[in-house]
């Protein structure tokens, strides 16, 4: 009989769990204590919207050997139960004199001898999940056993993606394509930007998103201010470029890509800019592969736009991708991040069209031996036009 699981076969955690095991091994880590959103559902396939409420902790150690152990708030047991995990223990949460502390010392205890090493993500885009307060009570009633970063890691192994994690971030980006068809059903000359954020996100429901973490987006003349405001009630115009961005959500995997729109006829400025993004974009998927840095691919972009006469935008050029909107590494000038068979990552390159004007241009690929995968839909050559 299959084990009971959720989102993957139970197989495809075991292999997780395989990946970290060795991973601490090579770093002295005897277990690794898990707190994020991200890190829960990677090992487990946890998924839920509870984690909007910040009222209770959650915590995962994966132990050097053997099934990992789940200490968490007795509202979550039920959907846990459901996973593949059978090492449950819980505590009436929220309780203001001991929120799981006791609970998750004792597991940790029982795991890890008393020089031990347990394992936390302290670097880069990490962050701990439950209060500094109670952390420093774990780790005092644990001492001698050290907490020590793990960081690099659970990186390590979350960035190359197997193929069932590609699977589903492919259905998300298929999901945000035909919402991206649908853009000219209702972006229109004269409707505010924030009904347009508004029925871009209802399209991406009604395609199949389970739900819609992210949307960004712009509009104005020849391109936009940022890629990161909100919506408001400015209309659209002729002549405006509109730019819409989303982190849509399948089986909690993210797709993050965005497309352009010239609202009516776009400027010769807007077109060269589209232009220059496109070609800079088809050029280093040509040459991208496994074996480069991520500096690497953030000086491909910025020459393509050159080559074009075309700044480049401030920022990173690109990221990770896949169960947050963003992952490592970062293209940047200064990361030096090995890219590796099975990594899905975004190309992001962005330039400067006139004063105070930007314009950014994104697609999800997965690098395989022989170079990238698209798996945004390509974008169309020429700067698509929504009929004023």
């Amino acid at each position: 009989m299959d084990e009971p699981s959720l989102i993957f076969p139970a197989q495809e955690y075991r292999a997780r769990i395989a990946r970290l095991q060795a991973a601490m091994a090579k770093q002295g880590l005897d277990a690794l204590l898990l707190t994020s959103p991200a890190d829960v559902f990677y090992t487990t396939g946890f998924l839920t919207r509870f984690w909007e409420s910040p009222a209770r902790p959650w915590f995962v150690v994966v132990p050097i050997a053997g099934d990992p152990v789940a200490v968490i708030p007795s509202i979550g047991a039920d959907l846990m139960g459901r996973t593949w995990l059978r090492d449950i223990r819980t505590w009436d949460a929220p309780d203001p004199h001991d929120d799981g502390v006791s609970l998750l010392a004792d597991a940790l205890a029982q795991l890890v001898a008393p020089h031990g090493q347990i394992g936390v993500p302290m670097g880069l885009e990490t962050h701990l999940r439950m209060p500094s307060l109670d952390f420093e009570a774990v780790r005092t009633r644990l001492a001698p056993r050290r907490f020590v970063d793990a960081t690099a890691c659970v990186q390590r192994v979350r960035e190359v993606k197997s193929e069932a994690e590609i699977g589903k971030i492919r259905a998300s980006c298929t999901i945000a394509a035909r919402a991206f068809d649908r853009v000219p059903e209702f972006a229109r000359v004269g409707l505010p930007l924030a009904d347009v954020f508004r029925d871009f996100q209802i399209a991406l429901l009604s395609e199949g998103a389970d739900w819609v973490s992210y949307v960004a987006g712009g509009a104005g003349r020849d391109g936009y201010g940022d890629v990161i405001s909100p919506a408001g009630i400015a209309p659209l115009q002729r002549g405006h470029i509109l730019m819409l961005d989303t982190g849509a959500v399948k089986d909690g995997y993210f797709c993050d890509f965005d497309r352009n729109f010239a609202i009516g006829p776009a400027s010769d400025i807007a077109r060269r800019a589209y232009a220059a993004l496109w070609h800079a974009t088809e050029d280093t998927l040509a040459v991208l592969r496994p074996g480069m840095l991520a500096r690497d691919v953030h000086h491909l972009l910025s020459v393509g736009l050159r080559r074009r006469n075309t700044t480049p935008g401030d920022g990173r050029l690109g990221h990770g991708l896949g169960i947050t909107l963003t992952e490592w590494p970062s293209f940047t000038p200064l990361d030096e991040t090995p890219l590796r068979e099975g990594m899905v990552l975004t190309l992001e390159p962005g330039c400067v069209t006139t004063d105070g004007r930007i314009m950014v241009h994104e697609e999800n690929i997965v690098l395989r031996a022989d170079g990238a995968e698209l798996l945004s839909p390509r974008a169309p050559q020429e700067l698509p036009e929504v009929s004023a």
